[in-house]
């Protein structure tokens, strides 16, 4: 099947991105973690992609990276989970974000997605345990938390999801909460 696009960026509408490969028109809904990745309309872009027929449509579904792909996979085996959940869920949480409230069971994490409610995500907390992609996504908890702590204190701030996740992204690991919340506050005042 078609497991990469790689053309130019056409155009871009969240969820959706059209990518041109030597003249035809790909529409790929992504997640909003690669939609805020993705390059300015007109230059170059690759996409790993997964492709779901229906007896209706044939859709394409793209992503950044590979774990961000292994872990859609593994959403869409979980019962209840369709792909456009899948995508709402990696749209409101990063895959570490996601492998965190899994390892820990917090279902108050995956509630906050919507379209998400108790008994589906007590479901995927469930169904998604002890899975390999959602194990090796973290480094450690630890991590998790000082990055979890400083998501939280950023937003509290007023700075949005997207500004947050990307100031996170940069820090450094095996730092103290206090002292990634400095770093991170510097960097997006730099931008």
């Amino acid at each position: 099947m078609i497991g990469r696009i790689t053309g130019t960026l056409a155009a871009k509408q969240p969820p959706q991105v059209l990518v041109d490969v030597n003249g035809v028109g790909y529409e790929i809904d992504v997640p909003m973690s690669t939609f805020y990745n993705l390059p300015a309309i007109g230059e170059k872009v690759s996409l790993l992609t997964h492709l779901a027929i229906r007896e209706d449509a044939h859709l394409l579904y793209g992503f950044g990276s590979e774990i961000e792909r292994a872990a859609f996979r593994e959403l869409l085996k979980v019962s209840g989970i369709g792909a456009k959940t899948a995508l709402s869920v990696l749209s409101g949480l990063s895959v570490n974000d996601l492998s965190a409230a899994i390892s820990a069971q917090e279902i108050g994490r995956i509630v906050k997605v919507p379209g998400i409610g108790k008994k589906t995500a007590e479901r995927l907390l469930l169904e998604l345990k002890g899975k390999p992609v959602f194990a090796g996504a973290i480094a450690s908890t630890e991590s998790a938390g000082v990055s979890d702590d400083v998501r939280q204190a950023l937003l509290a701030l007023g700075y949005n999801e997207r500004e947050t996740t990307e100031a996170i992204r940069v820090l450094p690991p095996d730092l103290s909460v206090g002292e990634a919340i400095r770093q991170a506050l510097r960097s997006l005042s730099r931008s």
